[in-house]
């Protein structure tokens, strides 16, 4: 679960936006580096993100974990991948004493090579590393168990409320689907088989839906550019879709039909609206807003109005608050940090 290209903020620094009412008493927690995929743990005292920092020699991203600050409190974290290979999408499981990330360290050390994008008319593409499995691990960083044993890219793992199942992408048919496993006794079931990326899923709070993002090539020309970029371990996130469905993949229907990339779907705490992220209303791709829309597709509202880069919402299990991450107040620069913000109807 890559993040999208980054370009440089184009407002003024500031937290909040007043069109953003939504948010409130939103408070910034890291302030260097690339910070996202922050996800609370059940009792919310959490989070989990990955982070990437070339100043630190943090040259691809590794997992950390810390502490929610209280009242004023300056937000604590700390690695918890070794820092071999790259990882990507940790979730905590309840309890809040083991997680699950993905992660490329069986496949070497280093981290893996991006994509060579003059290779490709200088498409912006994402890497499925094949050495990406998906792992268990305490809060200490000892891996447990490994997870996904299958040929090929396997990650993008999120659990049900309830942490007894995980959702996660995998090619392991041949193309990107989705699929989920019962953490007890490892049994795996794919619930997606349409041609076409189908990643970054999440259960509904009840477990009863599932929300994604996907492609769905449909002409020859895209059918063929699809399955060439797959086999070389790529893939294009320039057209992608949101989808439900019931949490066994039956009934599923696309929810948004905005064109260009529309990714990091969740459900609101309520569970009757999606929150996702956007560049619909550019033509050339950029900025990346987050909105809120109904289960049938209706009532698109806005939600953030950064001129840079706004994604990865997530709720508190409480439903008061919501992390994301933005490139709002870096100075004009690159950065991407998370953000905090109480949540208002």
């Amino acid at each position: 679960m890559t993040c999208i290209k980054i370009t440089k903020a184009q407002n003024s620094d500031t937290l909040i936006f007043p069109e953003e009412k939504h948010f409130k008493n939103i408070q910034q927690l890291t302030f260097n580096g690339d910070n996202a995929e922050a996800y609370w743990s059940f009792d919310d005292k959490q989070i989990i993100f990955q982070r990437k920092n070339e100043k630190e020699n943090i040259m691809c991203d590794r997992m950390f974990i810390g502490n929610i600050p209280q009242h004023e409190e300056t937000f604590q974290f700390k690695q918890l991948s070794s820092g071999k290979g790259r990882t990507t999408c940790g979730y905590f499981l309840p309890g809040g004493k083991q997680v699950i990330y993905a992660s490329t360290y069986l496949g070497g050390d280093s981290c893996p090579p991006i994509p060579d994008r003059s290779k490709y008319n200088n498409r912006y593409l994402w890497p499925i590393y094949n050495s990406y499995d998906i792992f268990l691990a305490d809060t200490s960083g000892k891996i447990i168990k490994q997870l996904t044993k299958t040929k090929g890219y396997d990650a993008e793992g999120t659990l049900s409320p309830d942490g007894k199942k995980m959702i996660f992408t995998s090619v392991r048919n041949g193309d990107l689907d989705l699929y989920v496993m019962d953490l007890k006794t490892e049994k795996v079931t794919q619930i997606t088989n349409e041609l076409g990326y189908d990643g970054g899923a999440w259960f509904s709070a009840d477990g009863k839906k599932i929300v994604w993002r996907a492609s769905r090539p449909k002409t020859a020309e895209e059918i063929a550019d699809y399955k060439d970029l797959l086999s070389k371990g790529l893939v294009a996130p320039t057209q992608m879709e949101v989808f439900i469905a019931n949490a066994d993949g039956s009934n599923a229907k696309q929810i948004t039909h905005l064109k260009q990339a529309n990714w990091a779907p969740n459900f609101t705490p309520d569970g009757k609206h999606i929150i996702f992220c956007s560049n619909y209303e550019y033509a050339h791709g950029f900025p990346f807003n987050m909105y809120l829309i109904n289960l049938d597709g209706s009532g698109l509202e806005k939600v953030s109005h950064n001129k840079g880069f706004d994604a990865f919402p997530m709720f508190s299990y409480d439903g008061k608050r919501i992390m994301f991450s933005s490139n709002r107040n870096s100075g004009g620069g690159y950065d991407i940090n998370l953000f905090m913000a109480d949540w208002v109807e």
